[in-house]
């Protein structure tokens, strides 16, 4: 339900000077107040649904790094023979 058509509360939280930095240069950026900002955030969070895509999207991405990395170290011993066996003939 969008925020115009719910009554508000207000509610003062504790946060520390970094976040209120943070906040105001987020709010700055996108042209729009700092509550409004507070408000995103809050709808987005959803720790059970991120804990299940999280995990899955962070699993894909280690998957893609490793197979790089293992390309990267296969390319790197290949050089690294040709080199090794070419200095052993001089």
């Amino acid at each position: 339900m969008p925020v115009s058509t719910q009554p508000l509360i207000r509610k003062q939280y504790l946060v520390s000077q970094r976040n209120v930095s943070k906040l105001e240069r987020l709010a700055k950026r996108k042209g729009t107040s700092a509550t409004a900002i507070v408000r995103e955030a809050i709808e987005a969070y959803d720790p059970e649904g991120l804990d299940v895509l999280g995990e899955q999207e962070l699993m894909n991405l280690v998957a893609s790094r490793l197979k790089d990395a293992i390309k990267d170290t296969q390319s790197t011993r290949q050089k690294l023979n040709k080199t090794l066996k070419r200095l052993e003939k001089k």
